[in-house]
């Protein structure tokens, strides 16, 4: 990470399921560590841990590239393949095949901003490593953005590092936690994002290259390298890319962003840090139905959101949210219906003897066995976002919960005017 004789004590992660007196054992010999490296001499520590390498140890461990992300540039190369294998080997890609990104390439990608080259944006989490137009610029060819996307990811690079986001929190984690970028506005449509059909799927150059793009930052820029900082236990596909626009064509209600105090004519990027997708389907049409069926499938035993609380998300296709504002629901009233409804038994809790969740959430009476937990703390904490196609299925996208807040920012101009077009941003005098 840049601090090689650093002294470090670390915690093993084996830490997990052992007992209280397990626990308090490995904690004593952590302490005599750290009292270790306190009383020794300073030129003593710095050669003694100098000559450790812990990141390459778990690399080597886990197979992974062992050459940590430089400054180097790429001025050429004819041959991808070659270009992939030199990037892999220093641990700078996804895994998947990259477009090696040249130096008239990122120029290219740098038409599209009035920022400067080597302006910081914000500094990217757990690293702090500085997110410059650049560097968006070189992770942005890699993962095969066309230039005219860069306004979207600078927005969104500007809401990761949001310390209300808290991308710290989603880098290094055990968690499969993945940023999800909804885009609204205009710029859907003008840069085709997909918002209908397979939007959270395959086959849309936007969606995929967009956040795609954002993984290779969190990776090269962030630090959050698989198995080192990243200690997701299983990972996620989402942690490739997870891109959608809103469907607000089809939506009966007013966008997304406006709903978070934008104006309608503005594009904008919303990132919610999402642990997975959970599907359901509602056969009959009705909207009574619909409301039913999504409050049982968000009431999720053990979710991040039952323990943490913080925000959780309904996507509804827009036949089920045309359905459901027939009735005479509001965005406003889904949430308060999912708030009332969506929850879990304190019974079942206090059965299965789960004390941990009142230590987090301890404003349920919990001395009423009979009583229910919300999924979420209050009713604005619910995010109703209108995705898909008219059809039977809906889902839940439960969240890393209160650790993290969804940050949502426009595609504007550096001095903070919102942009009508991406292509605004090419000629205006940087």
């Amino acid at each position: 990470m840049g601090v090689p004789s650093l002294p470090i004590v670390s915690i093993p992660h084996e830490l997990f399921g052992l007992s209280d007196k397990q626990i308090e054992e490995a904690a004593d010999k952590l302490i005599d560590e750290i009292v270790r490296v306190l009383t020794t001499p300073r030129e003593k520590l710095i050669e003694e841990f100098r000559s450790k390498n812990n990141i390459e140890e778990v690399e080597q461990k886990l197979s992974r590239p062992r050459v940590m992300p430089t400054q180097e540039k790429v001025k050429s190369r004819a041959n991808a393949r070659e270009a992939t294998a030199a990037f892999y080997e220093r641990g700078w890609t996804d895994g998947l095949p990259i477009i090696p990104p040249t130096e008239e390439l990122v120029e290219e990608m740098l038409q599209f901003t009035d920022r400067k080259r080597d302006e910081t944006i914000v500094k990217l989490a757990p690293r702090w490593g500085k997110a410059t137009p650049e560097k968006i610029a070189v992770n942005a060819v890699m993962a095969g953005c066309l230039p005219e996307y860069m306004p979207v990811l600078v927005a969104a690079v500007e809401a990761l590092g949001d310390p209300q986001f808290n991308l710290f929190a989603l880098q290094a984690t055990t968690n499969p936690v993945a940023p999800l970028l909804i885009v609204n506005g205009p710029v859907r449509n003008e840069l085709k994002v997909n918002y209908s059909f397979g939007a959270f799927g395959p086959g849309w150059q936007a969606n995929a290259t967009l956040g795609r793009a954002i993984r290779l930052m969190l990776v090269n820029i962030g630090g959050g390298m698989p198995g080192t900082t990243d200690k997701a236990i299983h990972g996620h596909p989402a942690k490739f890319t997870f891109c959608a626009g809103e469907n607000e064509e089809e939506s009966p209600w007013e966008p997304l962003h406006v709903s978070r105090g934008l104006k309608k004519e503005v594009s904008a990027v919303t990132v919610v840090g999402v642990q997975a997708e959970h599907n359901f389907v509602v056969w009959d049409g009705t909207g009574e139905s619909f409301l039913s069926v999504a409050a049982n499938a968000m009431s999720a035993f053990a979710t991040n959101n039952a323990f943490h609380a913080g925000t959780a998300v309904l996507v509804m296709n827009p036949g089920h949210a045309q359905i459901v504002s027939r009735l005479g629901y509001s965005r406003a009233d889904v949430q308060k219906y999912m708030y009332d409804n969506a929850h879990i038994s304190l019974g079942d809790l206090h059965r299965l003897e789960v004390p941990h969740y009142q230590l987090r959430r301890p404003k349920f009476g919990w001395d009423v066995h009979d009583a229910f937990m919300s999924i979420t703390d209050k009713p604005d904490d619910i995010m109703v976002v209108v995705i898909g196609a008219v059809g039977a299925h809906g889902q839940f996208l439960p969240t890393f919960g209160d650790p993290t807040i969804p940050v949502t920012r426009p595609i504007a101009f550096k001095d903070g005017t919102p942009a009508a077009s991406v292509y605004d941003f090419k000629n205006r005098k940087k």
